[in-house]
């Protein structure tokens, strides 16, 4: 596989000057799919601006402790996406979707930097008190507890520790990921077949089941800003 990939021909999800150079860097297949994650070294480069050149993106990969979901990474092609932390020059970040559907880096206290929601897609029982979920991350974690499909499981990072279920059910705080809606933050009200319905400033907004994360109970375990 190529390590490059022309800037046109990239998803409309990257943020990137799409005139400035005929390629970027094409991130390693990973954890993420290909249109919600971006390489590393573009995120490091273009998004946070603590490098001008990938020479230089390289050799702070190399030089310093850089760090996604509590792990040091060093490969620049890395694929970081949807609410991976990221722990670069004394800060921390979260890698997040603003309003028109684009991965966007956002600012996070040291305290949030220590969790991670994750979305489940797909669980399989294993056993007796044996369920392994599948993760939105990529991630696959066997542990006893109660939760099914569309939930979200809140870890303690790097340990990948579960802190709490998140159940979609009335009332639950979701960030929608993807549709002309991307980016909200609203209150999840019901589901109707494929389609779901949460509100946002006392309007009922519809969008697809599949777009909703859940990020709290009653309220964001996580300070959106977008």
């Amino acid at each position: 596989m190529k390590n490059h990939l022309k800037r046109i021909a990239s998803p409309r999800t990257w943020a990137i000057d799409r005139k400035k150079n005929k390629f970027i860097t094409r991130p390693r297949p990973g954890a993420h799919s290909f249109e919600n994650g971006l390489a590393l070294g573009i995120i490091i480069r273009d998004h946070l601006k603590l490098a001008s050149t990938m020479s230089e993106v390289k050799k702070t990969l190399n030089n310093n402790e850089v760090l996604v979901d509590g792990k040091r990474r060093k490969d620049h092609r890395y694929l970081i996406g949807l609410f991976d932390v990221l722990k670069i020059a004394g800060k921390s970040y979260r890698i997040l979707f603003d309003k028109k559907g684009r991965i966007m880096v956002s600012e996070i206290s040291e305290k949030e930097s220590t969790i991670k929601p994750c979305k489940i897609l797909g669980k399989t029982a294993l056993g007796k008190d044996k369920i392994q979920f599948n993760l939105h991350d990529g991630k696959n974690l066997i542990v006893n507890v109660d939760a099914k499909v569309g939930d979200t499981l809140l870890l303690k990072i790097p340990q990948q520790e579960v802190i709490e279920t998140l159940p979609l059910k009335k009332g639950a705080t979701v960030f929608l990921t993807k549709g002309k809606h991307s980016g909200d933050v609203g209150v999840f009200k019901e589901i109707k077949k494929e389609e779901a319905i949460y509100s946002k400033d006392n309007q009922d907004i519809e969008t697809a089941k599949e777009y909703l994360f859940v990020i709290g109970k009653e309220k964001a375990l996580l300070e959106i800003k977008n």
